[in-house]
């Protein structure tokens, strides 16, 4: 019995000391041993909407503050192939009829993807819309359905076209700028009357297409705007300007086709630029070794810049223009033996069966996934931002691009990536504008409150000036001064500042207005007597005792410079593009096309910043209720 009566002593000491005890308190000795921080915080959490806009809020500021660790972006990024495309992670879902039926060939546009089946059905995904009026999945019928034999599939950056085993051609897609006008080229004409044309190889570039037959013969039509199509004209046929582009007619072995050019591999090996500009990059920066028979190539391909040679003996060739580390080949562990291009990348297949590509990775497409790395891989499909690759069991394995979440924008930027970098910019301004204006009206207001006499008319003089001040055209004419020509970091700083100094007023009157009721109080007089400093008094007593009441309007002013900034980036006034703001972002929406058609550039922008706002605003209101001595009551 004296052994549990010592035990059970010592337990409730350690309890005691730890802050275990466990003894129920009466209500006053609850709330005597309760700090009124305590207090504020039980009363907080004890309102569900308070919670809920803590929680969300902080959710939110930690996406956009870590966010753009993950998802930096490059403010001189563009791509309009990708431009306005809606959201979701959909552009390489490959059919699975396509898949049941057979792959006989898949065609990788740069948001879309065309299948043929082995039973000769055509099969499209992703992303096919390509303006307004035209969408790409608008594919002819008799190609949907099997009853032609399609020979030749090949899309282009807005166009395709298919050949059938009888040389019927079928166009879909964009067809306003000559696309489908094949009969524009005249040899080409000619050779399909005769019924001899053999057709090996067929490919689109941006706006044009290109044949070559068995015979080594290359035929282009399209848009010449922009193509090297001239040296195909019939005019310049006739006057002879052209005889040095066709001296490799019946000598072509493959064509790699750019977005406005395209490069040939010779019968004997070499390559050679076959197009009109002589001054284009492919042939200034065409490697001497590849034309002189130096080497011998075996296969060619090509992105939208530059072209891609693999040699004899696996050496991998690239020139022209690089833009996105196509030139960083990477080392191989076996020899080359095929080499495809896409946008921005390369896809190469090795000897011994492995997959390797490099170039641009901003979408994944040049990081081979293990589960390609495992397969027996029967054949290699690149194109746009994707890579398709078919197993000797017919499953498709794919990387690259699948979609974005929230879709782009109309320069082709992720949304998702704008809307967490931007709101990290919009959240620094409006939390810095909040500091500023926080500890000018804490300073001026403590000092007015509780000196009182000619300091506080004074003070009160000048914050009556700053407060009849018209806010929102005074913040336009301050912006609109500052120089075009600094920078975007000076920039932010300055609207900061004119923030905050523009802002400080509503704080004054309050810590002003809590000051007086303060410097009353007996513990004032008290610390008068012991002879504290009255510096000392207001910053280490009467100060503290105000900060729980300026919280509130801290949380609640954070809001509204936050929307303040937004206001200005709306009005073209804030922080100009193309670093992203939440509110510059909603101006570029500022369009009645763009709020019709393309909404996602709107709606997740305004929803996450509109959701942030409100949850601010109920956590002001949730410590407002919570400093409330009528809301301790129980």
């Amino acid at each position: 019995m004296t052994k549990n009566k010592k035990s059970s002593t010592i337990g409730s000491a350690l309890r005691r000391m730890f802050g275990l005890q466990k003894k129920q308190l009466s209500f006053q000795e609850e709330e005597a041993l309760q700090s009124p921080g305590r207090v504020v915080a039980r009363n907080f959490f004890h309102r569900p909407t308070a919670v809920f806009g803590l929680v969300v809020f902080v959710l939110i500021f930690l996406f956009v503050m870590i966010g753009p660790i993950y998802m930096p972006i490059n403010l001189g990024y563009s791509d309009s192939s990708l431009a306005n495309i809606s959201p979701g992670y959909y552009m390489m879902d490959v059919p699975k009829q396509l898949i049941s039926e057979g792959i006989q060939d898949i065609i990788a546009g740069p948001t879309y993807g065309f299948g043929l089946s082995n039973t000769g059905k055509i099969y499209s995904w992703g992303y096919t819309r390509v303006s307004d009026s035209i969408d790409m999945k608008d594919i002819p019928a008799e190609l949907t359905d099997g009853s032609v034999d399609i020979a030749f599939l090949a899309a282009g950056s807005d166009h395709a076209v298919a050949i059938d085993t009888e040389d019927n051609f079928y166009f879909w897609g964009n067809t306003r700028l000559r696309q489908d006008q094949y009969e524009s080229n005249s040899e080409l004409n000619m050779a399909l009357r005769r019924g001899d044309l053999e057709i090996k190889q067929l490919e689109a570039g941006n706006q044009f297409s290109i044949i070559l037959d068995t015979a080594g013969n290359v035929y282009l039509w399209g848009n010449p705007s922009g193509n090297e199509l001239d040296c195909r004209d019939k005019e310049r046929i006739e006057e002879g300007e052209d005889k040095e582009p066709r001296q490799y007619q019946g000598n072509i072995e493959k064509v790699a086709v750019t977005d406005h050019s395209y490069i040939a591999l010779l019968k004997d090996g070499t390559v050679a630029y076959t197009g009109y500009e002589k001054d284009n990059a492919l042939n200034t920066n065409l490697p001497v070794e590849l034309t002189d028979g130096s080497v011998r190539v075996v296969d060619i391909a090509s992105t939208s810049q530059n072209v891609a040679a693999i040699d004899e003996n696996g050496k991998i060739w690239v020139w022209g223009v690089s833009t996105r580390n196509e030139k960083n080949v990477p080392e191989m562990e076996s020899k080359p033996v095929k080499v495809y291009g896409g946008r921005f990348h390369y896809t190469a297949l090795l000897e011994n069966g492995d997959v390797v590509s490099w170039g641009d990775d901003m979408y994944g497409q040049a990081s081979v996934p293990g589960s390609v790395e495992d397969a027996d891989i029967a054949a290699i499909y690149t194109g746009g931002n994707q890579n398709y690759a078919v197993t000797t069991e017919g499953k498709v394995l794919t990387w690259g691009l699948k979609g974005f979440l929230c879709g782009t924008d109309d320069l082709g930027r992720d949304i998702l990536a704008r809307i967490v970098n931007g709101g990290k910019m919009t959240m620094t301004v409006g939390a810095i504008a909040v500091v500023i204006s926080t500890l000018i009206g804490l300073i001026l207001g403590g000092i007015a409150g509780y000196f009182g006499g000619k300091v506080d008319m004074v003070l009160s003089r000048v914050a009556e000036v700053f407060g009849g001040l018209p806010f929102l055209p005074f913040a336009l004419i301050l912006s609109a001064v500052i120089p075009r020509e600094i920078s975007v970091t000076q920039r932010m700083y300055i609207i900061m500042c004119v923030l905050g100094v523009l802002s400080w007023v509503p704080d004054f009157r309050l810590v002003r207005a809590q000051i007086f009721s303060q410097r009353e109080q007996e513990y004032v007089t008290a610390a008068k007597a012991l002879g504290v400093r009255e510096g000392s008094i207001l910053r280490k007593h009467i100060i503290p005792n105000v900060m729980s009441v300026l919280l509130v309007s801290i949380t609640l002013n954070f809001a509204t410079c936050m929307l303040t900034e937004s206001t200005l980036s709306y009005l073209g006034f804030g922080i100009p593009l193309p670093t992203p703001t939440w509110g510059n972002m909603l101006n570029s929406c500022n369009n009645s096309i763009v709020i019709q058609q393309y909404w996602w550039r709107w709606v997740f922008p305004a929803a996450i910043f509109g959701l942030c706002t409100i949850c601010i605003n109920l956590m002001g209101d949730g410590l407002r209720d919570a400093m409330d001595p009528k809301s301790n009551g129980r």
